[in-house]
């Protein structure tokens, strides 16, 4: 079976720590233990294989033993988070989810039927495979949220090869690709999950000193917050040997801040996609913005500047969309990127780059020099419509200290001057109060 090689894992590791939930230490025998009870609960429950079974939950034991339990069943996997409160039914409704499990912050599970039945191709082709499967809904910082179908028998081959045992933070949500990789890496490696149901700086960096944390793998966003609020100052965060980061670009001048105030952490940069999996990847430095990727069942390619992906983890489809894939398998991931050797470097997507007059602005470039500017917290660079030019430049900036709004945009011309092209430095400026961010700590962007 599938799952054997990580139940073996869990056999063999039973006496250590799996998760610490709650400050609540859990072996893998209790893991194990919660996976079998789960197991008949869902033989109980008449719960079919190729069922569609929706979980809304955070990461806990339960939660946990009973996605296992699910896979093992032949069941199709459906997770959501609170960060998509408002959109839930919606999901639900496009997911076609059939049975719903909620669990609670004390790990107590409500169990309800629901009135959709499944009967989508995608659903009958890993039914007719007998594998179980998997739905995620693309986290869309802009546009509609698109949900993807995963076969997980080929989401867990690569797991099946060992590597390192780490003490993780699971930060990235329990309906995330990103999640979802984190969750299976450190447990396929005997490693220890440390949950957090406080994801802010302060809460963060808490766990990491009180559980000796090793990795954290966070988004740019957080990182960013994490300077900002000089959370690193309050904790000992001497355990961490390694943050990656990923979802989004990463500030150049983040990144650097962060490598200068820690240089025995090392950096490393991320890159995944709900359509095709996590990559294996690595940095060319914990400094830089270079990155190598690819690994076992992954090819990649640059047509045009854009990076395209064949994958082996590839989703099967989209429920609500066409499939994006060639006819030879490639994906186009909309990222523009620039090649030196091995390695790339991700300007943007292609759906945020602003075009003035027939020149093109990518926003990174320009959010990266102004938050290189004295009293700026976060900005966001998009492109507004004009008769003449086509589009402008246009930047939503958060200041860390208030300033009167003609002053600061005098002041970020003339720092933008001398660094940035005439047409790439903002014509208007907002100044917000307000957080640019979703509850995924990732940037939210504006469309012209």
């Amino acid at each position: 079976m599938f799952l054997d090689f990580l139940i073996r894992i869990f056999e063999q590791n039973e006496g250590r720590e799996a998760i610490i939930w709650q400050d609540t230490i859990f072996t893998y025998r209790n893991l194990l233990d919660k996976f079998h009870y789960w197991e008949e609960e869902i033989s109980a429950q008449g719960i079919e294989s190729g069922s569609i079974a929706v979980v809304d939950a955070d990461f806990s034991p339960t939660s946990i033993a009973l996605m296992l339990a699910l896979f093992g069943k032949g069941c199709i996997f459906f997770p959501l988070t609170r960060s998509v409160r408002s959109q839930k039914d919606e999901f639900i409704e496009i997911g076609q989810g059939e049975i719903k499990f909620c669990i609670n912050e004390k790990d107590e599970v409500t169990i309800s039927h629901l009135p959709y039945r499944a009967d989508h191709e995608l659903y009958n082709t890993l039914r007719n495979e007998k594998h179980p499967g998997l739905v995620f809904f693309s986290s869309a910082s802009t546009g509609k949220s698109k949900a993807s179908v995963h076969d997980v028998t080929k989401l867990l081959d690569k797991f099946r090869v060992p590597r390192y045992s780490l003490r993780t933070i699971t930060f990235l949500l329990y309906d995330h690709i990103g999640g979802l990789n984190t969750l299976l890496y450190t447990l396929s490696n005997a490693g220890v999950l440390v949950t957090t149901n406080e994801r802010s700086p302060d809460g963060v960096l808490k766990a990491v000193e009180k559980h000796r944390v090793e990795l954290l793998p966070v988004s740019p966003t957080f990182i960013n917050l994490i300077l900002l609020s000089e959370a690193y100052k309050r904790y000992d965060i001497g355990s961490l040997k390694t943050v990656t980061y990923g979802t989004e670009p990463m500030p150049e001048s983040t990144l650097k801040r962060f490598n200068m105030l820690f240089p025995t952490i090392k950096m490393i940069q991320t890159y995944g996609l709900s359509e095709v999996g996590i990559l294996r990847s690595q940095s060319k430095s914990s400094d830089s913005l270079w990155v190598k990727v690819g690994g076992e069942g992954f090819e990649t390619r640059v047509v045009n500047g854009m990076l395209e992906i064949k994958a082996a983890s590839a989703m099967l489809g989209y429920l609500n969309a066409p499939s994006p894939f060639t006819k030879d398998g490639w994906f186009n991931t909309g990222d523009a990127v620039v090649v030196e050797g091995e390695y790339i470097k991700i300007l943007g997507r292609k759906s945020e780059i602003i075009n003035v007059g027939g020149e093109k602005v990518y926003p990174q470039e320009v959010e990266n020099t102004i938050l290189e500017m004295d009293n700026v917290a976060e900005v966001t660079v998009y492109g507004e419509r004009n008769p003449i030019t086509g589009s402008i430049v246009c930047a939503k900036v958060t200041l860390i200290h208030e300033e009167e709004k003609q002053s600061f945009s005098t002041r970020l011309r003339e720092y933008c001057s001398p660094r940035l092209l005439r047409y790439k430095i903002p014509i208007k400026i907002d100044i917000l109060n307000i957080k640019q961010y979703s509850d995924r700590f990732k940037k939210i962007r504006y469309h012209s």
